[in-house]
């Protein structure tokens, strides 16, 4: 089966050897995979719409992995019992439901070990959310694929030695400390494009004297300070351009 780079970059996350629960399954192609490849020795494929349920059960018959896969109703990890899965993944969502899907499923937390998340909004609050919350973030990478920016994150939770998603910038934060720190070449070229959007803005607002375009650019002045403080840092790490460019070749944006 033929995954999107957004979705590879999910599989590739999951643990070798974990039973998995993934969660909003849709089509189902995430636990099909797994399993097919030998990753994962059984999965649970899990959604809260009936239709959705329905395809990933067509797509697991077809590949005849009835026995391997199970498919449940479910709102978030409602349904989910503890020592059924050793991963959660969560992808294909907002933020918002990211955070809402993890606290629903507080009492799994010390049984799973490992949660892949791959929020496709707000990933500034996640990041927050996961640090409150005793969540280190171990891995995360970044993939563009087909006109969209893509971030995905394997979280832990109680392990030290992990990279934690935050600290003291706030940048850390917004962009994430693990992609910043490994000099990623899909966030380079994102936060490039952001600095022309936020640039562009503000020149647009220049001469408005309204108490809106005020505090708009007053919110905008200090998303260009984070853009550039994310952007002095990665500089600062990273100077093989040679090194750089093969990376950005190696994720679809060379």
């Amino acid at each position: 089966m033929k995954l999107s780079k957004r979705l590879e970059l999910v599989a590739s996350m999951v643990p070798a050897g974990s039973r998995i629960a993934d969660i909003g399954t849709d089509h189902g192609y995430i636990p099909i995979t797994l399993v097919e490849r030998g990753i994962c020795p059984s999965a649970i494929a899990m959604d809260v719409g009936t239709g959705p349920l329905a395809r990933a059960q067509a797509h697991i018959r077809d590949r005849g992995l009835e026995g391997r896969i199970s498919t449940r109703i479910s709102d978030g990890m409602a349904k989910l019992k503890p020592g059924e899965a050793d991963a959660v993944v969560l992808a294909g969502m907002g933020g918002e439901l990211v955070i809402h899907i993890l606290e629903g499923g507080r009492h799994l937390w010390g049984d799973v070990e490992a949660f892949i998340l791959s929020p496709q909004s707000d990933l500034e609050k996640v990041r927050r959310y996961l640090e409150k919350n005793d969540f280190q973030i171990q891995k995360e990478d970044m993939v563009w694929d087909e006109g969209k920016y893509y971030t995905v994150m394997l979280a832990v939770r109680g392990v030290g030695g992990g990279k934690g998603p935050a600290g003291s910038n706030p940048w850390w934060y917004r962009y994430g400390r693990y992609l910043i720190q490994q000099n990623h070449p899909v966030l380079s070229f994102f936060l490039e494009k952001e600095k022309g959007r936020v640039e562009e803005i503000l020149e647009r607002l220049e001469g408005q004297n309204t108490a809106g375009a005020e505090a708009a650019r007053e919110g905008l002045t200090e998303e260009l300070r984070q853009i550039k403080e994310a952007q002095n840092e990665m500089r600062g790490n990273y100077r093989d351009t040679g090194a750089a460019g093969a990376r950005v070749h190696g994720h679809g944006l060379g």
